[in-house]
């Protein structure tokens, strides 16, 4: 039975045309065979991966730390508030501005840019190993650099200090690198000089100053003895911007979910003691500042107040006065039928304007310190009954702001990108501060006009006193809002008063940051190795992948059966030798027998042994073994005992006579031509029953002599002279030819390689077969090379041999058994027992 013959009819019938000859773009089955195959690449790059992770855990990896600080801000600014009615109480808002405040100052640059000057942190300290850099603290080295700030310096110029001994350090200074743009801590920005050469190594001793073109410092010593001792210290100056935003990229600052009024402050870096004292120097600066600023702002709020205080005395002085002579004078000293009840509520209401309208002053006042930007008049919000701590960092931020522009404008001009990101920045706080102050604002003058609408309603009942009475009424509510003012005034200097003589930092650190010996948070090394690892590992797979995704020639023998639906006939195995008469050569290697297995299915292509006299070979292109699998079918046939003729038609180049050293002078092209008799071309071989007709030279016309009628009567001929016709063709590939000489053959071989045929070469032929315009076509599955141990992997009785290690075949002799096979048999015997 030939693979595939009975499901052909039905798949003529019942499958889709378009199906066949399509091949699947990607090959499972192959593809795990390949990675089965290509086992040693994983093994080698997993190997080389396992290395390349080591060292950089090692070696390249530098560990990210973090340490963290809490502290409590107290509720000092909800003092400032007059009771009942703080701005956030007026807006029914809660939150927690002053912690907003804290952040916005501990992740300001004017907060940190401070610290940068303070601690000198625009220094930064390492040493190096054989290959790795390692970040020190400050205090980790045995001597810090001291900058002259006023001499120009080189920024992120490694400077190597070798200790040499007596407090003497050689300052090794890179090769090549050094620039001419230096960078001016004093201005904080870059300046041009005249090139130079490389200064040279120097031994200088502490306290000794190193001065060269582009450096200039002092190496002070440590007071703290260092518990290492260090090989070389490696000193690296950045600017002061680079030193800030590093910091502020570090910092984060949180609220406890719980209580908001509790910060927890978390600083990372590449060592732990550096980040520790950042942490607490910063908060400790912090504490610092607050504490004066606040100080500062009492002090001048109280200083306001008592002014304003001694203006509306004499204002509250003088409407005391007019009361008196108009109860003198007119002689009112009570109005009969007074409406008690209404007249209080009067009073009561306008208390409260009077209260609002003070702070509206007290607001005014800020308003007018923000937009003539002097800040050093600059009074409490809580004399103008609000505190938002949004607003107080902005004017922190402003001030900061127009303090580093005055320094920018010494060495920048106006239009300037430095002086423009200024100006940007001061835009964006004013608007911050401004908004702030407008809201503030808005509210004051609803609740004013609020309570002029209910002194209006109330006031309504009072136009039914007579003149006299409603001119005293008059004066007595004059007196009594300048009463409250004076009143109000006077109550928030008494707060005022009191936070100054028990004023202390709102801030309380509640766990200082510590080194206790914390791991490392970053990286991830374990998760870097597994990727290096799993990256390596990826490149043969990816290798592989990419090979089968473009891969389109045929090495599965079942996708060919299974897309192509024609009959497989044989598997012919790898031929070693370069002789192509194998069957003659080799008559009981595993490829002869091959040849008789496709002898025996080949009839069964037309279902008559008798009808199966020509038999025609072609392929898709060149190169597929088609004059090999010719020669060697038509030795098997004549070996059979089986008189047969071979015919090379492959007009265009001509092979078969150098196997059988057959003079080629004269050949089909010859008789073809008339120039040649049949009995002139027709050659004996050393097999009796085999002859060989050569195709000859090649002529000009090939196309024109296989299709005429002389070729066919040729062959008709030839049908009466021998058992069976062997026709070498020409490739379909490449020419038609063939497909018109297959109307007159009773059987056709199409040759397959493996691992060279194309598979989109099998269309055209699969689509001929199945429509009906190609008869009796079988494959021969060419060049199979098989693993030894594994046999042939596709089944006895489709001719193409029983396997290795059997002693069947010549090639046994060099079988050696796999090494699975042996462990396999090992187990095998094991478990049997």
């Amino acid at each position: 039975m030939i693979p595939g013959k009975d499901n052909n009819k039905g798949a003529k019938n019942d499958a889709p045309k378009e199906k066949f000859g399509s091949f699947a773009l990607f090959d499972v089955e192959h593809f795990l065979r390949r990675l089965l195959k290509n086992w040693y690449w994983f093994v080698l790059t997993l190997s080389i991966g396992y290395v390349v992770s080591w060292f950089y855990g090692k070696y390249y990896a530098q560990n990210i730390y973090a340490s963290n600080l809490s502290l409590s801000i107290s509720n000092n600014t909800s003092s400032y508030f007059t009771p009942n009615q703080s701005i956030n109480f007026i807006w029914g808002q809660g939150g927690n501005q002053d912690g907003i405040y804290l952040k916005k100052m501990l992740l300001s640059r004017s907060h940190n840019e401070f610290l940068v000057h303070e601690l000198n942190l625009f220094v930064n300290y390492q040493t190096k190993g054989t290959i790795k850099a390692t970040y020190l603290d400050k205090d980790d080295s045995p001597v810090f650099l001291d900058v002259d700030r006023k001499h120009l310096q080189q920024v992120n110029y490694p400077i190597t200090l070798i200790p040499k001994g007596n407090n003497s350090y050689e300052v090794v200074l890179p090769k090549d690198g050094q620039s001419s743009s230096l960078y001016s801590y004093e201005f904080e920005g870059f300046q041009n000089i005249n090139s130079f050469p490389r200064p040279a190594n120097k031994i200088i001793k502490v306290n000794e100053w190193y001065t060269s073109p582009n450096l200039r410092f002092r190496l002070v010593p440590n007071p703290i003895e260092t518990k290492i001792k260090l090989d070389n210290v490696i000193v690296n100056l950045s600017t002061v911007n680079d030193a800030v935003n590093n910091i502020i990229g570090s910092v984060g600052v949180d609220f406890d979910k719980e209580i908001n009024t509790i910060m927890i402050v978390s600083k990372t870096g590449y060592n732990l003691n550096s980040t520790v004292n950042f942490l607490n120097t910063s908060i400790e600066e912090l504490r610092k500042k607050r504490f004066n600023d606040q100080n500062t702002v009492d002090q001048r709020t109280e200083a306001y107040l008592a002014e304003n205080l001694l203006d509306i005395r004499k204002k509250l002085d003088s409407s005391a006065a007019y009361l008196n002579h108009l109860k003198v004078s007119e002689k009112l000293y009570d109005i009969n039928n007074r409406d008690e009840k209404s007249l209080d509520k009067i009073k009561e209401l306008e208390a409260k304007k009077a209260d609002f309208l003070s702070k509206m002053n007290s607001l005014k006042n800020i308003r007018s310190t923000v937009d003539s930007k002097n800040f050093d008049k600059m009074i409490s919000p809580s004399a103008a009954g609000f505190d938002d701590g949004m607003f107080t960092a902005s004017v922190s931020e402003l001030k900061a702001l127009y303090m580093k522009k005055r320094e920018l404008s010494t060495i920048y001009t106006p239009n300037s990108e430095p002086i423009k990101e200024v100006n940007r920045l001061i835009n964006e706080a004013m608007s911050n501060s401004s908004g702030s102050l407008r809201n503030v604002y808005n509210v004051y003058t609803t609740q004013i006009n609020k309570l002029d609408q209910q002194i209006a309603e109330a006031s309504s009942d009072l136009s039914t006193y007579p003149e006299k009475q409603r001119k005293y009424l008059d004066a007595e509510r004059g007196y009594n809002m300048i009463e409250a003012t004076y009143n109000s005034l006077l109550s928030r200097q008494n707060e005022s008063k009191m936070r100054l003589a028990t004023n202390q930092s709102d801030i309380t650190v509640i766990d200082p940051a510590k080194n206790l010996g914390q791991g490392p948070i970053g990286p991830n090394v374990k998760a870097t190795k597994m990727a290096i690892l799993a990256g390596f590992s990826a490149i043969p797979l990816l290798i592989i992948l990419l090979g089968s995704l473009f891969d389109s020639k045929i090495r599965n023998i079942k996708e060919l059966i299974s897309v192509t639906k024609i009959p497989l006939l044989g598997v012919i195995g790898n031929n070693a030798s370069e002789n192509m008469l194998t069957v003659l050569d080799s008559p009981k290697s595993s490829v002869s027998e091959a040849f008789r297995g496709i002898r025996a299915n080949v009839r069964f292509l037309s279902g008559d042994d008798n009808k199966s006299k020509v038999i025609l070979v072609t392929s898709s292109v060149g190169g597929e073994g088609k004059t090999y699998v010719s020669i060697n079918l038509a030795s098997v046939l004549g070996l059979s005992d089986k008189k047969t003729i071979l015919l090379g038609m492959d007009l265009r180049k001509p092979k078969i006579f150098g196997d059988f050293n057959i003079d080629n002078k004269l050949g089909i092209s010859n008789y073809l031509t008339g120039e040649a008799t049949v009995e002139q071309i027709i050659n004996k071989t050393r097999i009796p029953n085999l002859d060989v007709a050569t195709s000859g030279p090649i002529p000009p016309n090939p196309s024109e002599l296989l299709m005429s009628e002389r070729n066919i009567k040729f062959i008709e001929e030839l049908k009466n002279l021998y058992d069976f016709i062997i026709i070498d063709s020409p490739p379909v590939g490449l020419v038609a030819d063939s497909y018109e000489l297959m109307k007159y053959s009773d059987a056709n071989l199409y040759i397959v390689r493996h691992e060279y045929t194309e598979k989109y070469m099998l269309k055209m032929i699969t689509e001929k077969y199945h429509n009906g315009e190609i008869k009796h076509l079988g494959f021969v599955y060419n060049d199979y090379v098989v693993k030894q141990g594994y046999g042939y992997g596709y089944g006895y009785g489709y001719g193409y041999g029983y396997g290795y290690g059997y002693g069947y075949f010549d090639e046994d002799k060099n079988y050696k058994e796999p090494l699975l096979i042996k462990i396999r048999d090992k187990m095998k015997s094991i478990f049997n027992r």
